[in-house]
């Protein structure tokens, strides 16, 4: 993140706070219209730009985060002229299919989120579990702001566990072999209906060992979360937590997702990542 001067490695510092409107977060205060880079690490290679303007400050515990709209970006994985077909055909796709996307967004903005994924971004499982209320959904719009010590969530407000996370405020994350993809994008369908079972599950769930919250028995990793904050930011709901425990469980490659595009370049540079 680059400002009058000034730059920093926001790597582990900076997540997206909401898609509608495209909301950067970070514990970085870079004045009013900072430019967040994304750069190959091996090579140094500019990928692409997000350019940001300065929204509002959000404090939570003694910490104060600063929140950014998305105001423009670009990206230079693709070459003259196969990146600008790229972006028209996506741009095409996505204004015919803006009314059935669930969010209605821009094609520019969804354009834009694209090169906040140009660092791949970790899937996990998220469990919540009460006498009344059991779920467990993918999201990856997750992460660290590590120079506050906040783990960040933000969570389509529409989806039907927000209340439950709110009162209890406590979750848990699997984080999830790439070999599960298919189970883990079959629990997408949680995010509008809880689970009424979890003997239902496709996978074995075993309680996390401080809170209890059913987790995936075969997650490489496990982080338990306090829940300090929580704030609507557009279409989402912003939680801040603090990490109570964090257990790594077995090796293995985390399913991730990143863009298109990323890949594309990644092909081109001779190193891809995995598919599944």
């Amino acid at each position: 993140m680059s400002w009058k001067g000034n730059c920093v490695d926001v790597t582990t510092d900076h997540t997206v706070a909401s898609l509608k409107p495209l909301v950067i977060a970070t514990s970085v205060d870079a004045g009013e219209h900072p430019v967040l880079q994304y750069r190959d690490r091996a090579t140094g290679k500019l990928l692409g730009t997000l350019r940001l303007v300065r929204m509002a400050a959000l404090s939570a515990e003694n910490t104060t985060l600063t929140l950014y709209h998305v105001s423009a970006g670009s990206h230079r994985c693709l070459g003259w002229p196969r990146g600008a077909w790229n972006a028209w055909l996506q741009n095409r796709q996505m204004t015919k299919n803006r009314l059935t996307n669930h969010l209605n967004t821009e094609p520019a903005a969804v354009q834009q989120l694209m090169i906040a994924y140009l660092i791949p971004r970790p899937v996990v499982l998220v469990s919540v579990n009460t006498p009344d209320h059991r779920n467990i959904f993918p999201m990856d719009l997750i992460g660290p702001l590590e120079r506050s010590g906040i783990f960040s969530l933000a969570l389509r407000s529409t989806n039907v566990s927000v209340q439950t996370i709110r009162e209890t405020r406590r979750v848990a994350l699997s984080h999830i072999p790439a070999t599960m993809k298919a189970a883990v994008y079959k629990a997408a369908e949680h995010h509008k209906s809880p689970l009424h079972d979890w003997d239902a599950l496709q996978f074995p769930v075993q309680p996390s060992k401080e809170s209890g919250i059913p987790v995936v028995a075969s997650a490489l990793r496990v982080q338990e979360l306090a829940i300090v904050h929580s704030q609507e930011i557009g279409l989402h709901t912003f939680f801040l937590c603090r990490v109570i425990a964090d257990e790594g469980y077995s090796a293995g490659d985390q399913l991730h997702h990143t863009a298109g595009f990323h890949q594309a370049y990644r092909r081109r540079s001779g190193t891809p990542f995995t598919e599944i």
